[in-house]
């Protein structure tokens, strides 16, 4: 059995780092707009206006039904134009990088959806209808009222689901992003350090996601408490 050579790893680091930003740009953009745009299809979804609910569940219907790489390769490959064009990117702009985000951003906004679904659902019907006794608009007490309650309850679900998409950014490697895992495998490919550059890659993704799992867990107690 060879001996696993790490002299490479100093030097790889400045490379992997820029390949951990790229990841970390993909997650926390996916998270913040699949938080706020999931909790706009939640409302709408239990807004009782048909249209509304029609938009809603088409939306998250078609993109729990593709597989993730399948909607990365879409937006790569069959409507740069159309994102360069509504976004006014400029040309200089990485395409691969914003495909990659607009692909986990609505990806993740139809899995948030359905969690801050859930999560509204939980809460008690009853303050629903004496929040419009008071006097208060539907959306005041979905902000005010209901909202607040139903994040409190399913902040682990939502960590949860932040974990699960920070691993699934190593899947922007079918379009040529070089993310963290790219970083890596080709770190490996050109040094012939392979399995070094593996194991070293999979090391790094068990703390990141182990301590935010740890994080879940001790929010778990205290919610259970």
């Amino acid at each position: 059995m060879e001996r696993l050579d790490w002299s490479g790893l100093p030097h790889a680091l400045p490379t992997l780092w820029s390949g951990m930003l790229i990841t970390l740009q993909i997650t926390v953009l996916a998270i913040a707009v699949g938080v706020v745009f999931g909790t706009v299809l939640a409302a709408m979804r239990l807004s009782g206006v048909r249209t509304l609910e029609y938009f809603a569940r088409l939306f998250v219907t078609v993109f729990r039904s593709f597989p993730l790489v399948l909607v990365l390769l879409w937006f790569f490959l069959l409507i740069p134009q159309l994102l360069q064009a509504v976004l006014r990117i400029p040309p200089t702009t990485d395409i691969r990088l914003v495909s990659a985000m607009v692909a986990f951003a609505l990806f993740e906004s139809a899995y948030y959806s359905e969690i801050i679904r859930a999560g509204i659902q939980a809460v008690p019907r009853a303050q629903f209808g004496a929040s419009l006794a008071l006097g208060m608009t539907y959306l005041q007490a979905m902000r005010l009222v209901i909202l607040p309650q139903a994040f409190r309850a399913m902040l682990p679900l939502l960590l949860t689901q932040a974990i699960v998409l920070f691993q699934d950014t190593s899947l922007v490697y079918v379009i040529g992003l070089a993310d963290f895992f790219r970083s890596s495998a080709n770190i490996g490919d050109r040094d012939g350090t392979a399995v070094e550059m593996v194991l070293f890659s999979g090391l790094v993704y068990f703390v990141i996601c182990g301590a935010t799992s740890g994080m879940v867990k001790i929010l778990q107690k205290k919610g259970a408490r």
